[in-house]
């Protein structure tokens, strides 16, 4: 018995001691961002490269507000990471549901074009989309970014998947209670997948929020630009100032931690009910 319970204890050692060096990998490159910010540039490019070293201060955050303005980079990204965020959840979570659970004609021809999209570059749409944006006059606007992103193919598979592992008694009973199709989505369905949503909106979030090539591509004026965009402008061709571009990370980091922090339950709940059945 004693040989026994001493192996499980060294069984357990080894996986805490895996999972330890897994977790340090993966931890590492934020480190390296967040101990980055706080030097001085000198440090930053000395050679060897070393974590801990040189003098460490507040210089790049503070150059970053004075450089660039960087709180209305930071403005007009919430206002476009949540708005395009809230309105394609709205429209994935409709169209899952129509493409899951109501009949009509050609809906697999429909959702396999969906589908399709998903396999299309954004670079091979890029230029006919800015043609088109500037045709109907909404460049540098918020509207011109939100509406060509207003639904997504991956969310609507998403919640397709997820209404599909839904039993088919739900609306059934909802029908003899006399309520409609929409009645039934509204009260019924949605309720039940707000792991589901809390997980897409979390995917849709990051994405919009770290985009660079498409706000870049529709705004050409400097009020309009977003954070990613922004923080390019300290690339240069042949100078790169690394400790001002880690402080932006760091700060633009900050809303996508703290969204994962708060709906992290909901997040894995969502994926492992989610389950992405075809």
């Amino acid at each position: 018995m004693k040989t026994g319970h001493t192996g499980k204890r060294v069984g357990w050692l080894l996986r805490i001691l895996v999972l330890g060096i897994l977790l340090f990998v993966v931890l590492y490159p934020f480190l390296w961002m967040v101990v980055t910010s706080f030097k001085a540039e000198a440090d930053i490019v000395a050679f060897p490269p070393k974590l801990f070293s040189g003098h460490f201060g507040l210089q790049s955050y503070i150059d970053i507000w004075k450089r660039i303005p960087f709180m209305d980079y930071y403005k007009n990204t919430i206002i476009f990471a949540t708005s395009v965020t809230c309105v394609s959840l709205l429209f994935d979570t409709m169209a899952g549901y129509a493409f899951a659970r109501m009949k009509f004609p050609g809906k697999n021809i429909m959702f396999l074009l969906v589908m399709g999209t998903m396999m299309i570059p954004f670079q091979v749409i890029m230029i006919p989309l800015f043609v088109e944006i500037f045709k109907l006059n909404l460049t540098n606007t918020y509207l011109g970014l939100l509406l060509p992103r207003a639904t997504n193919a991956f969310g609507i598979f998403m919640m397709r998947s997820f209404f599909i592992s839904l039993p088919k008694g739900l609306e059934d009973a909802g029908r003899i209670d006399g309520a409609g199709e929409f009645r039934i989505f509204a009260k019924i369905m949605v309720p039940l997948c707000k792991p589901a949503i809390v997980s897409l909106f979390i995917f849709h979030f990051m994405y919009q929020w770290n985009d660079l090539l498409y706000p870049l591509i529709l705004t050409t004026d400097e009020s309009m630009k977003t954070l990613p965009a922004g923080l390019a402008t300290f690339m240069g061709t042949h100078v790169v100032e690394y400790g001002v571009i880690m402080a932006g990370a760091c700060l633009s980091l900050l809303p996508i931690l703290l969204a994962y922090l708060f709906a992290q339950k909901q997040f894995v709940q969502g994926i492992a009910m989610t389950g992405m059945k075809g």
